[in-house]
């Protein structure tokens, strides 16, 4: 069951195995053409400074409009406030989070109007589901959506709001691959929901929240200056992804991993690499540089993002930090990078986890 969502899309046209490949005739135009405001500056990414360690797990990562980071550990459920040159301060503790395996406490999001509404959102692992939930720092939490089928992997978890004000949602097939292509299941899609929780006016089928699917398991959303949505996609054995988002596009999980699917009517991506090498959880961009941090890899990627296209990639930091989970840019134009050593598949190092810290210039 899904709170205040209905999920049922009917027929396949939001399947799209009719659609052409990306970029032919027939797709739809870019998810949104509303260009979000950047900050100024470059990260500098020789200069790094380690402005918080020793947190459990960091998983989602969101800015105050004071600039300071909201951080989710995502097996204590507790969310801690960090700034530079300051020790990590207790903000919040999420009831309910459940974590095992690849669950727990994942992605947070700041209302755009958290001025006024003073909301954040979480996404979690609870008892039977994976959910969303919305509160302010000194009140119990609301369910905005629940009913996203949970497992020990696979769960998904990066939630953004687009410049569109709407929320973005990355899930996984939960283990159970054939959730991608069920219309009538969140599970392995992206979903676009209105803050409240119901789905987003102008989405592909209307009344349900589902923006994309055939996904395997997606953790980075990010939206270059032109308002085109991309997404981190994680691969089974052979190819990780970075994909284009099209309203009602189909990304081929289970029947396609990478590309060659374009022929059958699915979307490919416009970047991949050995799952060895990359294993993609958080993305970001500034300017014209997609960043995505890499688990199995053990780095920093980077890529020039132009025209619906991600190009040029290069890598950073390899094997300095370890895991990498979650990157984003700060009001500031700064980049956030934290480690993941401490979630069960990693090396931990002294200090770990970390979150560093690369100031724009």
């Amino acid at each position: 069951m899904i709170s205040g969502v209905a999920v049922a899309l009917g027929v396949a046209a939001v399947s799209c195995a009719s659609e052409e490949s990306r970029g032919g005739a027939g797709t739809s135009p870019p998810v949104t053409a509303i260009a979000p405001s950047q900050p100024a500056g470059t990260p500098d990414l020789g200069s790094p400074e380690v402005v918080a360690q020793g947190i459990d797990v960091p998983w989602g990562l969101a800015f105050l409009p004071d600039g300071t980071a909201l951080v989710a550990e995502r097996d204590s459920g507790r969310i801690v406030r960090v700034a530079p040159g300051r020790a990590p301060e207790p903000f919040y503790e999420v009831p309910g989070v459940v974590a095992r395996g690849e669950g727990g406490l994942l992605g947070l999001a700041v209302d755009p109007a958290y001025t006024e509404s003073g909301y954040i959102y979480a996404y979690f692992t609870a008892v039977d589901d994976n959910r969303i939930v919305r509160f302010r720092e000194d009140t119990e939490p609301e369910v905005v959506i629940d009913g996203i089928a949970k497992a020990g992997n696979h769960n998904g978890g990066r939630i953004a709001f687009g410049p569109d004000g709407m929320l973005y949602v990355g899930t996984g097939d939960a283990g159970q691959r054939e959730l991608s292509q069920d219309a009538s299941s969140p599970n392995g899609k992206i979903l676009r929901l209105t803050p409240n929780g119901a789905p987003a006016p102008g989405n592909p089928e209307p009344g349900s929240p589902v923006l994309s699917l055939g996904h395997r398991n997606v953790q980075g959303l990010a939206w270059d200056r032109a308002g085109t949505l991309f997404a981190a996609e994680f691969g089974q054995n052979r190819l990780d992804e970075i994909n284009v988002i099209e309203p009602g596009g189909n990304y081929g999980w289970p029947t396609v991993e990478g590309a060659g699917g374009a022929d059958r009517g699915f979307i490919d991506p416009v970047l991949t690499w050995s799952t060895a090498q990359a294993s993609p959880s958080g993305i970001a961009i500034a300017g014209d540089t997609l960043y995505v941090a890499a688990l199995r890899g053990e780095r920093l990627w980077t890529a020039t993002v132009s025209e619906d296209s991600a190009a040029d990639p290069k890598d950073f930091f390899r094997d300095d930090y370890g895991r990498l989970r979650t990157v984003e840019v700060a009001p500031d134009g700064a980049l956030w990078l934290t480690t993941s050593n401490t979630d069960g598949r990693g090396d931990v190092r002294d200090g770990d986890d970390r979150i560093v810290r690369f100031p724009a210039r």
